[in-house]
């Protein structure tokens, strides 16, 4: 990383948590997330065909996928030739979501508090895919606190990496897959296969990201240090995704609380093993913002990070 893109990856994290997704803008813009969701609706359109033999399915996904990351490597090599480093500081910020990822999970406490475990179910359904009904209020606290660990991986440390791995490219790149593996990578009936790729595919982009990020959260609480490592080096590999446990075992220990378990979505339960399964599970809306307090100091973590790789980039 050079230090032109040191600098901007921490102009790009303060200018996300400074601004967020102002409402103003993307009303009359798309987001650059809405492009290429819609870029991989009209891949799976074009080639995921009803009743192809599943070898062919999973070509057909990975020659979607293929054409889907070449498309935003070129963008972000097109962007990167312009020179203009406006352009790139507001795409690479706007692709991060540290300040939209904490007004979610704050509006889920804010609607507890306001119109109880009815509001606060409409307000978690939001940003997890879970059955809202099933939930009693400690199961949304929960469920948006768990949504906080793992969006603060694929949300904001893995973009980052990307961009300072392989600079815009990299981090179009990275959203791009991400978002292929939000609308095909699970596995219902109709993406099954084409949607491999994508799926296997994001979770080895993310390995390094979900690393780091539990690093961050455990280092975000210096006096529950020991607890959270502790937590990540029992617990994480036996969540049922490779890298979402590390930042939720992570934050778990950290709180002291249990999170993830088994839990129901709209396809059907999953039985996933407790992240510090001898913390309470009883949270309520002030392990929300106790949640959210350490989500800030983990971010501050990162900035920190920033500008020491941004400063040892210019040094060097």
């Amino acid at each position: 990383m050079d230090g032109t893109r040191g600098l901007l990856l921490l102009a790009a994290l303060l200018l996300d948590a400074l601004v967020g997704d102002p409402d103003w803008l993307w009303r009359r813009l798309p987001h650059p997330v809405v492009l290429l969701g819609r870029a991989v609706a009209r891949l799976e359109r074009d080639l995921n065909r009803p009743g192809a033999a599943p070898a062919s399915a999973r070509l057909a996904g990975v020659a979607a996928l293929a054409l889907l990351l070449a498309g935003a490597i070129a963008v972000g090599l097109a962007v990167e030739a312009l020179g203009w480093w406006p352009l790139e500081l507001a795409l690479a910020a706007a692709l991060l979501a540290q300040r939209s990822l904490y007004e979610h999970v704050a509006a889920v406490a804010e609607a507890l508090g306001r119109d109880g475990l009815a509001g606060g179910r409409r307000a978690v359904a939001r940003i997890v895919g879970r059955d809202p009904e099933r939930l009693d209020t400690a199961g949304v606290c929960r469920a948006a606190i768990e949504s906080l660990a793992e969006n603060f991986s694929d949300g904001i440390v893995a973009p980052a990496f990307w961009y300072a791995v392989g600079g815009l490219p990299g981090l179009i790149a990275y959203k791009a897959l991400n978002t292929a593996d939000s609308m095909i990578g699970h596995r219902s009936e109709r993406h099954r296969h084409f949607g491999w790729a994508a799926a296997r595919l994001d979770d080895l982009a993310n390995l390094p990201a979900s690393r780091l990020s539990a690093l961050l959260v455990a280092l975000a609480r210096p006096r529950r240090l020991a607890a959270a490592l502790a937590a990540v080096a029992r617990d994480a590999g036996r969540h049922r995704s490779p890298n979402a446990g590390w930042p939720e075992a992570a934050l778990a220990g950290a709180l002291g609380l249990a999170l993830a378990g088994p839990r129901h979505y709209a396809a059907g339960a999953v039985e996933d093993a407790w992240m510090n399964a001898g913390g309470r599970r009883e949270a309520g809306p002030g392990d929300i913002e106790r949640a959210l307090a350490l989500y800030r100091d983990a971010c501050r973590l990162g900035w920190l990070l920033a500008a020491l790789l941004a400063t040892a980039a210019v040094l060097v």
